[in-house]
């Protein structure tokens, strides 16, 4: 059997160009009524279902208020709550100023350098600590406090751990030294002194406080910077006479 083709290639060409404009045509259709379906879900979802949710949830909001509302003493409750929800925070930043006076008795050097205080000035909010006091032995005890005070540490323990550290956290200044008479009539040094604090050594999450002070040393820089071979205790005759 003999088949003739009596189409010319152009016409064939043709026919496969509309054949492939329908599917493309068919195509760009079926995608757009998917888009316009999505479209409208969208809508529906966005100004339906999530008004609804909105309006449930504002009525349940509602319902909740009131029922609140007749609570007797509501906002006395809230307060107590939120007071008893902080304590513990604010009892571990609280300071306890107590410690104040060991440390004064820590940092005060023996005789004859010892000091007598007539005004203590301790300021939480700014860590600083005041001290107005006098001294019989004028400069050199004025010297030996300001270093016994720099050498002075302190251990604490803080959530099972042991820290030590040194008391004065920072400079300590020496100011207003002047000379004057006691209630006895001596002649003593007058002068204030002001120092930083380690915050741990006041704080009450620092338990367990302990002061190490200087002790008897001598604190003077001409006693610290003078070699221990210098010194030492007179030879013995030799016997003979020699």
């Amino acid at each position: 059997m003999i088949e003739i083709n009596l189409v010319p290639d152009v016409k064939q060409e043709l026919i496969r160009a509309k054949h492939v404009r329908n599917l493309v045509v068919s195509g760009a259709v079926v995608v757009g009524i998917a888009s316009v379906a999505v479209v409208i879900l969208l809508a529906v979802y966005l100004f339906g279902v999530q008004t609804l949710r909105s309006s449930l949830a504002d009525s349940s909001i509602k319902d909740k208020e009131k029922s609140l509302q007749a609570v007797p003493d509501l906002a006395n409750m809230l307060t107590i709550q939120s007071q008893l929800a902080n304590i513990a925070t604010l009892h571990n930043q609280e300071n306890a100023s107590s410690r104040l006076f060991n440390l004064l008795i820590a940092i005060n050097p023996p005789t004859p350098n010892n000091v007598t205080l007539s005004t203590v000035r301790f300021d939480a909010d700014q860590g600083t600590i005041h001290l107005d006091g006098q001294a019989a032995n004028g400069f050199v005890a004025a010297d030996v406090f300001k270093k016994t005070i720099a050498a002075t540490k302190f251990s604490y323990t803080s959530d099972g751990k042991t820290t030590s550290g040194l008391v004065a956290d920072g400079d300590i200044t020496v100011s207003n030294l002047s000379y004057g008479e006691d209630t006895t009539g001596a002649k003593v040094l007058r002068f204030s002194l002001d120092f930083t604090y380690d915050p741990a050594l006041f704080v009450s999450s620092s338990q367990d406080v302990k002061l190490t002070p200087l002790g008897l040393q001598n604190a003077t820089d001409s006693f610290k910077y003078l070699p221990t071979s210098l010194f030492s205790s007179r030879a013995t005759d030799i016997g003979g006479g020699q």
